[in-house]
């Protein structure tokens, strides 16, 4: 079942070091099939506030999602990133294929 990893990104120094971490990420989630779903887009805030930017990575299952977070290039890389940008950043199992609203209420 898949994963994600979603951060909402609060705010972002943006410099070299962040330059070096966008570089590098790409090659952190390829052995555990990570892609991009949401990097940055702009909101449309249709209920509440949002402030900041949302990230979204899709991994195949949450083990791989978990192994990259955990992973020697990740965690070498993450201070890069840690060092300038505030972010809330949470990993997520996905639902099942045909899952409905109302099977929340079976858990």
């Amino acid at each position: 079942m898949t994963a994600y990893a979603l951060a909402h990104v609060h705010t972002v120094e943006f410099g070299p070091e962040i330059v070096a971490y966008l570089e590098g990420i790409d090659a952190t989630l390829d052995p555990f099939g990570g892609r991009f779903l949401v990097h940055g887009n702009p909101v449309d805030e249709v209920e509440g506030s949002w402030k900041g930017d949302l990230i979204l990575i899709e991994f195949p299952d949450f083990e791989r999602a978990r192994a990259w977070w955990d992973s020697p290039a990740y965690r070498e890389l993450a201070p890069l990133r840690t060092r300038h940008m505030v972010a809330d950043i949470v990993l997520v199992p996905g639902v099942p294929d045909g899952y409905r609203g109302v099977d929340s209420l079976h858990h």
